[in-house]
């Protein structure tokens, strides 16, 4: 068995071109456009290519986008500030923080700080909370790429063993309520397994996999179950190369359908994010009679 390839290019152009209409009509019915501001604290390489991504996918739907690059040493406080500042602009209506920050800013509390109505991220906890009912309108990007790609695959879900590997507020743990809804039988893998040994067992009987880990090729080709959906959110800078975090030509051999590194998923997130993007805008203008 060799596994197909979800090509992660094709369905971003899908819901960008269907973006691109919507985003015409909201021009027309409020006289104003979505206005994305990303914020990047510190030198933050592996982030460079999603930000050009996001710059070309929102100038590719007329979308405003600003990028405001911030010191490594700027303080809690100092950030937190600036966030205030960015939540009352009435022209930026939705922001997103580049993950990860440095190691001196609390990441939670920098979230949280975000108006949930702007948060294109979907990690604010009001929209974490929601998520738990199936509420929330802004989910988080990367949990959403990830089910656009199971969609594509054209599997039915439910009952499905699924396996995540990594549990972050913005992947492992919002990934699986999404997972749960479509009646999965879900598993999340994290430090603690691995250290217990028990990492391979887990892997080896999922039918869906999810890898959000950024350790390359931590899951070994030979772990896989056949005929397995692998979704390989990994994006690991090696000798130059993109890796993903699972073994690529051994899963391939395996799995029925595989995300490539790069090329799957990436793309789908920057589609998302522009998605939660209009989303957020809708939000905001449906919120107040005079059109904001």
């Amino acid at each position: 068995m060799t596994a197909q390839l979800l090509d992660g290019r094709q369905i971003a152009r899908k819901i960008l071109t269907d973006l691109k209409g919507e985003v015409e009509s909201l021009q027309a019915l409020h006289h104003r456009l979505p206005f994305l501001l990303t914020v990047q604290v510190g030198l933050q390489p592996a982030s460079d290519l999603f930000v050009r991504s996001q710059m070309k996918a929102a100038a590719g739907l007329g979308i405003g986008y600003r990028l405001e690059r911030l010191n490594a040493a700027v303080s809690q406080q100092e950030l937190i500030e600036k966030i205030g500042q960015w939540n009352r602009d009435r022209e930026i209506t939705g922001i997103t923080i580049q993950f990860p920050l440095p190691p001196s800013l609390d990441a939670r509390g920098i979230s949280a700080g975000v108006d949930p109505k702007k948060d294109v991220e979907g990690i604010h906890p009001q929209h974490i909370g929601q998520a738990v009912f199936g509420w929330s309108r802004i989910g988080t990007c990367t949990s959403l790429a990830i089910m656009e790609l199971l969609n594509a695959t054209g599997a039915d879900l439910y009952g499905k063993e699924a396996v995540i590997v990594g549990h972050s507020e913005l992947i492992g743990k919002p990934v699986s309520l999404l997972l749960l809804d479509k009646f999965c039988t879900t598993t999340i893998c994290h430090v603690a397994t691995s250290d217990r040994g028990r990492l391979s067992e887990h892997v080896k009987r999922a039918e869906i996999l999810v890898v959000a880990v950024g350790k390359a090729r931590l899951i070994q080709g030979s772990w896989i179950r056949p005929g397995a959906i692998v979704i390989d959110v990994g994006t690991n800078l090696v000798d130059g190369q993109l890796q993903g975090d699972v073994e690529f030509e051994g899963a391939l051999k395996a799995a029925s359908f595989i995300t490539p590194v790069p090329g799957g998923v990436g793309p789908v997130v920057v589609a998302t994010l522009m998605r939660n993007t209009v989303e957020a805008f809708k939000l905001q203008v449906g919120s107040d009679p005079k059109g904001f």
